[in-house]
């Protein structure tokens, strides 16, 4: 698997991890492999493996050539090797001891008359040339999809890889059923000037090919590192409670996606102390009927025909009412488990008021309060106290009116009664002094 920011722009090196192209998996494409044997000391020269890997077309091709040459090649050179009735340019990507571990899991024998040789190092006239072929690719994958859809195939061409000295070209393509191409192999024969290979590959080697995104942010695992492609149906996905939502679990594609093999086996293991014929249970309330197990909390989902609710069992519980129902006797409750919420209540760190100033947050939640409460209207309690407040005003003004009225003039000269009574009770001192 190659580097997390190995990106090339332009054409040129990798420049994200700073090793140009020189990194322990030998660059960035899922064909690499570690060579953890490249430091291993040789004790006979005539042991050493005379075979070396060298893959084509930027790491999506490779293949054993014999070394017949005097030279002794390193990783990463440039070679120029037999192809069909003519020669290919490709890079080292594997030498020495580890070259025959590669053979014998592929099951290429090292003693096969038929293994093609290295011819020479790379020249330049032999790379000027692979520039010129490589840069016809584009062309030819435009122009023979126009010919197969005039041919009315049901087939498409995914990628055209020219040889080196462009006398071979090898059409990939895709297509859901068998495709005789006989007519069509004429006819790219003649339109391109070269010998046509046929090869069909998959939806998910094409995604490999092209690349891209997925749904986890990171790239494809297709195009990086995945090369072993596993068949995925929709029983893994129950196996781990997912929702078959085909959107969902769909990846690039249009397949379901590979990284549902992920967990598989985790999955399987701890299902193993599951009961396996417990899918429904007799209780009083009627038959419940499993709808999911949860292998974190080693609890069982039940639902009863008269309810929509979900009621978790322990897994004791579930084989104690099976028990029973073997016996014919069918218990009154499921006893579910009174599961805690889940909800996590977020604490906010408390707000130290270093320079005098006051916590946004207090003011953003204070903003909030007074929303709400404009929204809501005010409280019954505050209604009730404004009303209060309103007559205990209303009777003190009443009251005021009611002292007021008597000092003023009816309009007959008459003075106020209080004022009389001042009067006389002033004549009367007076007369009382004299």
């Amino acid at each position: 698997m190659g580097c997390t920011s190995c990106g090339t722009a332009n054409g040129a090196k990798p420049g994200g991890c700073k090793s140009n192209g020189g990194c322990s998996t030998g660059g960035c494409n899922r064909m690499n492999t570690y060579d953890w044997l490249r430091n291993l000391p040789i004790a006979d020269i005539d042991s050493y493996c005379n075979v070396v890997e060298v893959s084509f077309n930027k790491g999506t091709r490779k293949d054993f050539f014999r070394n017949t040459t005097v030279h002794v090649f390193e990783k990463g050179d440039l070679v120029t090797v037999e192809g069909v009735s003519g020669f290919d340019v490709g890079e080292i990507s594997l030498t020495g001891e580890i070259v025959r571990l590669q053979m014998k899991k592929y099951g290429v024998k090292e003693a096969n008359p038929d293994m093609k040789k290295v011819l020479r190092i790379a020249t330049d006239r032999d790379l000027e040339q692979r520039g010129i072929n490589k840069q016809r690719e584009p062309e030819a994958v435009i122009r023979s999809r126009a010919i197969a859809r005039q041919l009315k195939l049901d087939m498409k061409i995914s990628q055209v890889e020219m040889q080196a000295d462009g006398r071979k070209a090898t059409f990939y393509y895709i297509a859901d059923g068998r495709v005789d191409f006989r007519e069509l192999i004429k006819v790219y024969a003649t339109e391109f000037k070269v010998k046509v290979e046929m090869r069909q590959i998959g939806a998910r080697q094409e995604a490999g090919k092209v690349g891209g995104i997925g749904s986890c942010g990171r790239e494809l695992c297709c195009a990086t590192w995945l090369t072993d492609f596993k068949s995925v149906n929709t029983s893994i996905a129950r196996y781990q409670n997912l929702s078959i939502n085909q959107t969902k679990l769909s990846g690039q594609c249009g397949r379901l996606k590979c990284c549902l093999n992920y967990e598989l086996d985790t999955y399987l293991d701890a299902l193993q102390g599951f009961p396996n014929d417990c899918d429904q249970l007799e209780v009083a309330k009627g038959r419940a009927w499993l709808i999911k197990k949860d292998i974190f909390k080693n609890l069982m989902w039940y639902s009863l025909p008269d309810s929509n609710k979900q009621y978790p069992l322990t897994i004791d519980r579930v084989r104690k009412i099976k028990s029973l129902n073997r016996q014919n006797i069918v218990p009154e409750e499921l006893e579910a488990v009174e599961l805690v919420s889940n909800k996590t209540v977020e604490v906010e760190p408390e707000f130290v008021d270093v320079v005098g100033q006051t916590s946004l947050r207090a003011l953003e939640r204070a903003d909030k309060k007074r929303k709400q409460q404009r929204k809501s209207g005010p409280p019954q309690n505050t209604q009730a106290a404004n009303q209060g407040q309103q007559k205990q005003a209303q009777g003190k003004n009443e009251g005021n009116n009611r002292q007021q009225q008597p000092q003023r003039n009816n309009g007959n000269g008459a003075r106020p009664q209080q004022q009389r009574r001042k009067d006389n009770n002033r004549d009367k001192g007076n007369n009382g002094s004299k």
